[in-house]
Formats: structure tokens, C-alpha cells, sequence
């Protein structure tokens, strides 16, 4: 065991033990009724992505932790909605001080597992307080309407929670998606289970439970982790299961949307992107080149919102890619706990072959490989892991794999327009639309080309901006639904229709009287 291995495991040991779950020899990787418990089934090995060693292994939930976790989700929701709307908010609001005093230890857990620079992961640690917060605020707000019918009835909508929902969330952000998912359900009146990606199982476990010691009912939250085809599966397929929501690929939230289509379970689903980033020759070029490098390589390009089509206007194309690779080469690549790393390595092994699998097909397709596509020099000693340099490639045709397909990785292709009308088509010739950005300093051009782009989101002058205020979706191969904002809220409820008699004599569909 290499020496950066033997401290990835003390970390992980005394993070899981800081948290009360277990240690690396027994971990404790669920989240059920209050209790964190270890799996039932056979046992999933996590590997480091910063050097390619074992990190841990933890055992499959599988179909009796489903079962229990739905059991208590039933009871929990049920002592939930026995309060009032502003006692949840309070409790809400109890819950995410708990958090306080555990910054650091949570954004170290998310960084040793998933690979990520510890810089970004104490971020979404502060995203996961400014979730739950936002959402706390809205629990005692959620009004519904008197609708003035052509009858004697007072007729008004009041919005019901779904009851117990199920929550399926990726490895590039556990944490942030956990909280993304979790802070909207449980305002609207719900108890959810959630299985993150059996790649990434500790961090929603531990924020779980923390959250739970503010004086949530226990159960309210619960965390299952394992594999898709057993504990996913039976998640998925519960009949108490009432919605599902799914971040990740759009092969596998096909799955998940068939699978509650056939018990007429609806579900949200937030999935990849190919999301074309638009610099016009009038943009400013220094905010433009740095936002193109953060719009693909924060992350490593892990982010379902990555701009990985970078679209130049034809004059300025070859000034444009020159400055982004100089800026691309200057980004410090390192491991994932030091504290100058502005790009770690891809989480895992399987994505890492499959970019790398990706670049090699494009340049035999044609494609001009201007930087990057192999993994860096000057690594510490030790770090083997699946890191790849930020890669920029040109001479990139649309109907390549590469401008079509999602990579998941620090790629971007570049490719030239001509003018308005160019940059529009080759913007949404793609079968996603999650998002996407425009660069110019003419304000009408700005909009214009905004509200031309089939994109949940699309930025004017800046990238990857959002805020847990405003709605996040997609169109077509990018999902559907909204997460986030009042928009997101309104996932989690269902208008229910309340007639009431005024007149004073009874209105009766039939016209028999009452027979006496």
C-alpha cells in the first residue's frame, strides 16, 4: 500500500467513526429509522480516484433494508403531517444547525470518496444549508385557491403531499443532489428513501443523520446504498413508493420512468446534457475564455450542466481556442485534499476509460486534438488514479460522437459559426437540452438567442450560475420536471379538490330527494 492510499483510509476511518458510522473494517452505510445499519448483501468495493487502490468495501443494502426503510418513511410521513406547517419549518430550520460544527469533516468525507477538490466539496456543504433553509421558509406558504364555480359550492384546492417518494441520486455531487432532493420533499409533507450511487455512499448518510438529531421524526429520512439491479430495483418497484426522482444518465432514468410507468408511478428525472456554450465575436474574450475553461473543466467535467460544445464565431475562432488551451494548461491538477487542486481526477474507473475511449474516436474521426487527452505529468508519487489532463478539441464536426454525445469528463469541442442564425442551429442540434450559455455585448442579441435555445437553463455573460431559488430541468434527452425553486416544490405535491355545500338545500345529482 502506497503512502497516499494508507492516508486516504485513516481519513475515510476516522471520518466514518467522526459520524458514528462504523469504520472502514464495518461500515455502516445506510441511514434507516434513526439508525445507522449496515447492509444485508454482498459486498461493494470502492476504489480511491486519486490513486486506483481499494478505499473501503461496504455491504448491498438489497430488498429487506428497502422494506424497512419504506416501513419507517410510511409511519414518519404520517407523525410529519400531524404538525403544523410552521412547527415543520422550525423543525427544518432546527434540523440544518445541526450541520454547524461538521463543515469540515463532511466536505473531507465528500472529497475522499468522490475524488473531488476539497475546495469545491466545503461549497456544497454550504448549499446543503442554503437548501434546506430556502425550503424551510416555504413550508407554512403553500397555499392553495378558492375557485369561483357556476354552483352553490364553495370549491377550493389544497396541495397534498405524495407520501413516502423515492430518490435516486449520481456520483459527481452526492452531497449537493442529496440536499437538492431531500429539502423540497420534506417541506411539501413527505418522507422519502434515497439511494445515492453505490459509488458514493457515505456523505447523504452522514448528512442524514445530522439532520435527523435536529428533531425531524426519525425516519422522515432515509438513506439505503447499493447496486442498481437489488437495491435500486427494489426501491424503484415499491408500491408504497408514491413518486420517483432520478439524477443521473438518460439510459438509466429511462429505466426508472418505465418502471414507475408500469405502476403508474409518475417521476422527475434530471439527466445529461450537451450543452452548447455560444461566444459571439463582440463578447468580451477575457470573461468569455474564462468562462468557457469553468464551464467544462470545474468538476473535472463531471456536472450534467457542463458547456462541452464551446461555439465560436468564425473570426475570432482560432484567437478563442489558442487562449482557452493556454488557460487550460494552466489549471493546477493535484489530489483532491490539497488545497491548491482546482481539478482532481474523473471519479472512477469505468467513466475514465470510457472519455478516454471517446477522445480516441474523435481524433480518428478527424477530430484536432489542440490539448490535453492523456492523463497529466507531475502528479505526487502515488497518485495513479484516473486523472486526465483538460482536453480541447477542434476541427470537430456536429455529427460526430463526440459533439453528440455526453462525455462526463474535461473535453470540450470547438466548433465555428458564421453568424445568428448559425450559432442557434448548431446550438440545438442535440437531442438534450439542460443547458447553455450566450457571449455577446449586444443586450438584444443576447435575448434573442436565449429564448431561441431549447435549454432549461441558459446564461447571458456568465456560466453554471444557479440558486436553489430557481427552477433546474431540462427538455427532451435532458429530462423532465424542475427541481428547485416553487417549481421544484410543486414536484412533491398534488392538487387535491374540496367541494363543500352552501345552499340550503342540498344539490343531488339524481333528483330523488332523500326518499323520506
Amino acid at each position: 500500500m502506497n503512502a497516499l492510499d494508507q492516508a486516504a483510509h485513516d481519513t475515510l476511518n476516522q471520518l466514518l467513526t467522526h459520524f458514528g458510522l462504523g469504520s472502514r473494517a464495518q461500515p455502516l452505510a445506510n441511514w434507516i429509522a434513526g439508525e445507522a445499519v449496515a447492509g444485508k448483501g454482498e459486498p461493494i468495493p470502492l476504489t480511491n480516484p486519486a490513486t486506483g487502490g481499494e478505499l473501503v468495501r461496504y455491504a448491498d443494502a438489497g430488498e429487506t433494508l428497502i422494506e424497512r426503510a419504506v416501513t419507517a418513511g410510511v409511519e414518519a410521513q404520517q407523525a410529519w403531517m400531524a404538525l403544523t406547517a410552521s412547527e415543520r419549518g422550525r423543525r427544518m430550520n432546527a434540523a440544518v444547525r445541526m450541520l454547524e460544527g461538521h463543515e469540515e469533516s463532511l466536505a473531507r468525507l465528500e472529497s475522499v470518496v468522490a475524488g473531488k477538490p476539497i475546495r469545491d466539496c466545503r461549497g456544497e456543504v454550504g448549499k446543503v444549508r442554503e437548501m434546506f433553509e430556502y425550503y424551510a421558509g416555504w413550508c407554512d406558504k403553500q397555499h392553495g385557491e378558492v375557485i369561483p364555480v357556476p354552483t352553490s359550492h364553495l370549491n377550493y384546492v389544497r396541495r397534498v403531499p405524495y407520501g413516502v417518494v423515492g430518490q435516486i441520486t449520481p456520483w459527481n455531487a452526492p452531497m449537493f443532489t442529496c440536499a437538492w432532493q431531500l429539502a423540497p420533499a420534506i417541506a411539501a409533507g413527505n418522507a422519502a428513501v434515497l439511494k445515492p450511487s453505490e459509488l458514493t455512499p457515505f456523505s447523504s448518510v452522514a448528512v442524514a443523520k445530522l439532520l435527523e438529531s435536529g428533531g425531524l421524526p426519525p425516519g422522515l429520512i432515509n438513506i439505503v446504498n447499493g447496486l442498481g439491479p437489488s437495491t435500486g430495483a427494489a426501491l424503484t418497484g415499491h408500491d408504497a413508493i408514491s413518486k420517483l426522482v432520478f439524477v443521473g444518465s438518460p439510459a438509466s432514468g429511462r429505466m426508472i420512468a418505465e418502471t414507475g410507468a408500469r405502476r403508474l408511478v409518475p417521476s422527475v428525472l434530471e439527466l445529461g446534457g450537451k450543452s452548447a456554450n455560444i461566444i459571439f465575436s463582440d463578447a468580451r474574450l477575457d470573461d468569455a475564455v474564462a468562462g468557457a475553461q469553468a464551464a467544462i473543466f470545474a468538476a473535472a467535467g463531471q456536472s450534467c450542466v457542463a458547456g462541452s460544445r464551446l461555439l465560436i464565431q468564425r473570426d475570432i475562432f482560432d484567437e478563442v481556442i489558442e487562449r482557452v488551451a493556454r488557460a487550460a494548461e494552466q489549471i493546477a491538477l493535484g489530489l483532491p485534499e490539497d488545497e491548491a487542486t482546482r481539478m482532481g481526477p474523473l471519479q472512477n474507473a469505468r467513466q475514465f476509460e470510457r472519455v478516454m475511449d471517446m477522445i480516441e474516436t474523435a481524433r480518428q474521426d478527424g477530430a484536432r486534438l489542440v490539448t490535453g487527452g492523456q492523463r497529466p505529468s507531475g502528479l505526487p508519487e502515488g497518485a495513479e488514479g484516473y486523472y486526465l489532463a483538460p482536453t480541447l478539441l477542434a476541427d470537430v464536426k456536429a455529427d460526430m460522437e463526440i459533439a453528440c454525445e455526453e462525455v462526463f469528463g474535461p473535453v470540450l469541442v470547438a466548433m465555428p459559426f458564421d453568424d445568428e442564425a448559425d450559432a442557434i442551429r448548431l446550438a440545438n442540434a442535440t437531442r438534450f437540452g439542460l443547458a447553455g450559455a450566450v457571449w455577446t455585448q449586444d443586450p438584444a442579441r443576447a435575448h434573442r438567442v436565449a429564448h431561441q435555445l431549447r435549454a432549461g437553463t441558459v446564461w447571458i455573460n456568465s456560466y453554471k450560475s444557479i440558486s436553489v431559488m430557481s427552477p433546474f430541468g431540462g427538455f427532451r434527452d435532458s429530462g423532465f420536471g424542475r427541481s428547485s425553486g416553487p417549481d421544484g416544490l410543486l414536484e412533491y405535491t398534488l392538487a387535491q379538490s374540496v367541494w363543500v355545500e352552501t345552499g340550503e338545500e342540498a344539490s343531488v345529482a339524481m333528483g330523488y330527494g332523500s326518499g323520506r
